[in-house]
């Protein structure tokens, strides 16, 4: 079943279809490929013939591939995408070697949508600096407005300093102590090592691991001693450093949801107008709202995303999905609080749940890490990210690539080229029909409507969709069901905007002129923008299909009118 938009609101209509179309009855299709279905003095219906698998880089020209199986689909790939536009965003973490205002550009124009900051490192002297390089990237490489992304530390554990801030070598099977008891806290070595976690002996128990410095280190729990003591043996030989990470992989800790830290580099995002916040360790759906009162009401449009980097996570995700903006499948130190092969089913999992919520997606961590040091990926590099992209991913990310790497600008370009080749090997009919089927009725009418200008989009063979929008909301949902094509979206808020680079396909442009006293008139001024700024980026060009979102009246949510029209 679905639902058909028309002058009086909702209408069920009860056939199994695959999408119902409203066109101005002023409107002329092109296009045999739909059937009249009904018409009164508001609206005209229409029912598309059949069913497609399409995309717009198509391995193969020949129609009959339109109905092809996935694995006929497959088999005709081309390794050469051609036009295809990229649609996969990236993300870039920006460190010393990059915080300039011409290599952001240089990185933008690359193929890099949203800056990140990581908090783990860094003054705020210096965090305000890449804040600032950002925004003059914009005046150096002006176009599609960048998003700048704050990451948190997080709430963690770590191991105290060590006597001179020496390494201790630790052979294998070696036994020793670990305490939170605060007078060794300066004094750590290779017998007695302090842990800034006090509840620790409350949550671990006997036979639990201990890992250290992102699992370098092996300890299993022999004893607890008292309230204050562990004894553990190493599993294997490694070096006890200063101030190093600490998991307990398959153990509920009761850390706060955001340490002190946390809580006042939030304050500094919210004074400095950071878009988004990578919120790192969220166990449950109460991490979010606990963030949200730190935001405020200053920092209410700042949008969360949620970094699952623990069982916890993976086991509250469903809460977690609910409460958040976007997720993130934050695979490093979820590869150490699970068992590393588990996190493969673990990242299509939550990448198949936050598709079907229609929330954005990254996937993160170690994606071109070789490329630190090295001007080529490795062959199973390239296949993790374009194997993410197949998943679902919206966004992909890169962290000490660019942060510290040698080679930024390769990373950048090797991603995004990877993202596009990727992109062509995805059925994208398949998907459409598999969200449409997945998804509870009734939608709202705002996802009715995106629903139906995707169909609408196949069934024309649409090289774009343009969507006016006030909040971001309408091309996050047309994003949700996975177009064959390009969504731009025309908006007059920048922060909704640049909230949209995390959202698949979706290419934001800011309109800044004033609002027309005719709504029709200011409609109509904002689509020949979209489609301007569309032709002046390659998207579109004279004679294309393209398909319509817009609103009858002004404000939020009123997306209730989907046309089809000739560039």
């Amino acid at each position: 079943m679905v639902y058909g938009i028309y002058k009086g609101g909702l209408k069920l209509i009860k056939k199994q279809i695959t999408v119902l179309q409203r066109v101005p009855r002023s409107f002329q299709l092109k296009s045999s490929s739909f059937n009249k279905f009904r018409s009164n003095k508001n609206s005209i219906y229409f029912l598309p013939r059949k069913r497609i698998i399409t995309t717009t880089s198509s391995p193969t020209t020949n129609s009959k591939m339109a109905t092809a199986s996935r694995l006929t689909w497959l088999s005709q790939l081309n390794p050469n995408p051609g036009e295809h536009v990229r649609r996969t965003g990236i993300i870039g973490t920006i460190g010393p070697k990059t915080n300039n205002a011409e290599t952001i550009a240089g990185l933008r124009k690359a193929g890099l949508n949203i800056v990140r900051m990581n908090f783990s490192h860094g003054s705020y002297e210096y965090h305000k600096s890449v804040i600032d390089n950002a925004r003059k990237s914009e005046e150096i490489y002006p176009g599609r407005p960048l998003a700048i992304a704050l990451d948190t530390k997080g709430p963690e554990i770590r191991t105290g300093t060590t006597k001179n801030d020496v390494d201790y070598p630790i052979p294998a099977n070696h036994e020793m102590t670990f305490t939170t008891d605060d007078q060794y806290k300066l004094v750590s070595d290779d017998n007695l090592m302090y842990l800034d976690y006090k509840n620790i002996t409350k949550v671990i128990s006997k036979g639990k691991l201990i890992y250290v410095d992102d699992g370098v280190l092996s300890f299993e729990v022999l004893e607890v001693v008292d309230d204050k003591t562990l004894k553990v043996k190493s599993q294997n030989a490694g070096k006890i450093c200063s101030h190093k990470g600490v998991n307990l992989p398959g153990t509920d800790v009761d850390l706060p949801a955001l340490s002190e830290k946390d809580q006042n580099d939030l304050r500094f995002g919210v004074d400095n107008g950071v878009h988004m916040v990578f919120a790192s360790f969220i166990r449950t759906a109460n991490d979010v709202k606990t963030i949200r009162n730190v935001l405020g009401e200053k920092g209410k449009d700042i949008k969360i995303v949620v970094k699952i980097e623990n069982q916890q996570g993976v086991n509250n995700f469903d809460e977690i999905l609910e409460a958040t903006d976007a997720v993130m499948v934050a695979r490093g130190d979820l590869g150490i609080e699970i068992p590393a092969p588990e996190v493969l089913a673990v990242q299509k999992k939550l990448i198949a749940k936050s598709n079907l919520a229609g929330k954005p997606v990254v996937c993160a961590t170690q994606m071109l890490e070789s490329m630190t040091y090295n001007p080529r990926p490795t062959r199973a590099e390239v296949s993790d990210v374009g194997n993410a992209i197949l998943d679902g991913a919206d966004c992909v990310m890169l962290s000490g690539e660019t942060a510290k790497g040698n080679y930024p600008f390769n990373a950048v370009t090797t991603m995004a080229d990877t993202a596009r080749i990727a992109e062509q090997a995805i059925a994208y009919q398949s998907n459409y029909d598999d969200l449409r089927d997945s998804t509870p009725k009734p939608t709202s009418t705002t996802e009715t409507i995106a629903a139906a200008s995707v169909a609408a989009a196949f069934e024309q063979n649409a090289k774009a969709i343009i969507v006016l929008s006030t909040s971001g909301n309408t091309p996050r949902l047309v994003s949700k069901y996975r177009p064959n094509c390009p969504i731009i979206m025309v908006t007059r808020c920048p922060r909704a905007a640049r909230f949209t680079h995390l959202s698949r396909g979706v290419f934001p442009f800011v309109y800044e002129k004033a609002v027309e006293k005719d709504w029709t008139l200011d409609t109509e001024a904002r689509l020949n923008f979209g489609v301007a700024e569309a032709k002046k980026f390659g998207f579109l060009k004279e004679g294309d299909t393209i398909v319509t979102i817009q609103g009858l009246k002004p404000g939020v949510g009123h997306s209730n009118t989907l046309r089809v029209s000739i560039v």
